[in-house]
């Protein structure tokens, strides 16, 4: 799979880079609000325009000087950013005019040696347009007007100039990547997990709560297999969520959760499991999603005996006996131990999700499971199971048929599906069996 050429946004807050990536991308993907400073980490996103592909990085606003911390690590993820960067666009306001911290990034920007396409952004009709001259006084190459919002203006001469050199695409190759969501509640340690894989500050790591706000692609390379991290926003309790920013960042982690394959719920190991936790929990499974338990922090509990992790998990069999399908890891961010075992049990269960059993199996499992244990008549009427077939996989989805819904309880439904985890093993997903009547409902 051939690199895609990437080009970084790069400007002072506010001046409308996300709303330029999501006119690129065709949907709000990244969180735009109007208060300065938003986006803070780099955000990657795959574009295609022309017939041509290229990986669009959307940074936190740059103020150069700034002491503030998260600003001073937003100015860092855009010089990360333009370090990785074939291109860079220099998003700049026309409604504001030249603004003297524009001159500051220009400058940085020109010690890049990057090449450097100057958009004048929020140029909405002709007299805006005509202020566009002002900014040849950055001196990093001649201005083009655009409109981010509207989507008129000079957008498309823009990417036409960026992407002149860039190669047409050849037939799409099929994507085999597995894509592993980082989620749980704030302060949990996900960032610090992502950064430990990737070896470098990828995303902002701060005390503070809540500091990853947009759900954020790595891709990585384990043992010659291809992976997707997604680090993702805490999620908070719905009514300790403010509206606006943060409301969005959520929605984001769990749309983020609806689109992965694999969840990994991070843990921290000395707060131990939460309400929080298991509504996280529920939603992975509610979105029929691969998930594996990570008790991150491991590194700080103390008392290490040799029975402290069967202590633990035992714990956790206690607290969440509805997730014993899924995998515990214990981990460190801190340092690095098994971080290993993220993708191991990540290929595990990625292949558990997708396996396939043949109808024959099903029916000798399930009738010997009818027959070792006969499920209790209900007013003179008992439940009769005619077959059953798998219908889909991602969650394995399987079709029961029967005489009368009603008279399938729910606890012989969990009986089944515990002989079918028996069986066949499903570590790692969820099981979904629906039922459909046939025949004489007697």
């Amino acid at each position: 799979m051939k690199r895609k050429p990437t080009v970084a946004i790069v400007g002072r807050p506010n001046v409308g880079k996300s709303t330029f990536v999501n006119r690129l991308i065709g949907a709000r993907n990244s969180i735009v609000d109007d208060l300065p400073g938003v986006t803070r980490d780099r955000i990657y996103f795959d574009v295609e325009w022309q017939n041509k592909a290229f990986t669009v990085i959307d940074t936190g606003g740059i103020i150069p000087g700034d002491e503030d911390d998260i600003m001073v690590s937003i100015f860092d993820q855009a010089k990360l950013a333009c370090e990785e960067a074939d291109k860079i666009i220099f998003l700049v306001d026309g409604k504001d005019g030249v603004n003297p911290v524009d001159y500051d990034i220009a400058n940085i920007l020109r010690q890049s040696g990057k090449p450097i396409f100057l958009a004048v952004n929020k140029c909405d009709n002709p007299e805006s347009l005509m202020m566009t001259s002002d900014f040849y006084a950055l001196a990093v190459g001649d201005p083009v007007g655009i409109s981010a919002l509207h989507g008129s203006g000079g957008v498309g001469d823009l990417l036409e100039l960026v992407t002149e050199d860039f190669e047409v695409l050849e037939e799409d190759e099929e994507d085999n990547r597995i894509k592993i969501a980082i989620v749980g509640r704030p302060n949990a340690g996900k960032s610090s997990i992502v950064n430990a894989i990737l070896n470098t500050d990828r995303v902002i790591v701060s005390d503070v709560s809540g500091t990853t706000r947009d759900s954020i692609d790595s891709y990585v390379t384990y043992k010659d297999k291809e992976f997707i991290i997604v680090d993702t926003a805490g999620i908070r309790k719905k009514s300790k969520v403010d509206y606006g920013v943060e409301k969005f960042a959520v929605d984001r982690a769990i749309r983020s959760i609806r689109e992965c394959d694999v969840a990994l719920l991070v843990i921290d190991a000395k707060e131990g499991i939460s309400d929080q936790d298991k509504k996280i929990s529920s939603i992975v499974t509610e979105a029929g999603k691969g998930l594996i338990v990570a008790i991150n922090k491991w590194d700080l509990i103390e008392d290490k005996k040799a029975n402290t992790l069967n202590k633990f998990e035992k714990e956790l069999a206690v607290d969440i006996p509805f997730l014993s399908f899924a995998p515990k890891i214990f981990i460190s961010a801190v340092t690095k131990q098994r971080l290993g075992q993220i993708f191991d049990e990540s290929l595990k269960v990625y292949e558990q999700c997708t396996k396939r059993i043949s109808t024959g199996l099903l029916n000798k499992v399930i009738n010997e499971a009818y027959a070792l244990n006969p499920p209790t008549s209900f007013k003179g009427k008992r439940l009769k199971i005619y077959y059953i077939t798998q219908a889909k996989t991602q969650p394995p989805t399987f079709v029961l048929f029967v005489n009368n819904e009603e008279l399938l309880k729910d606890s012989y439904k969990r009986y089944l599906e515990n002989k079918l985890r028996e069986a066949f093993g499903f570590f790692g997903t969820p099981i979904r069996i629906s039922v459909r009547e046939r025949g004489n409902k007697g």
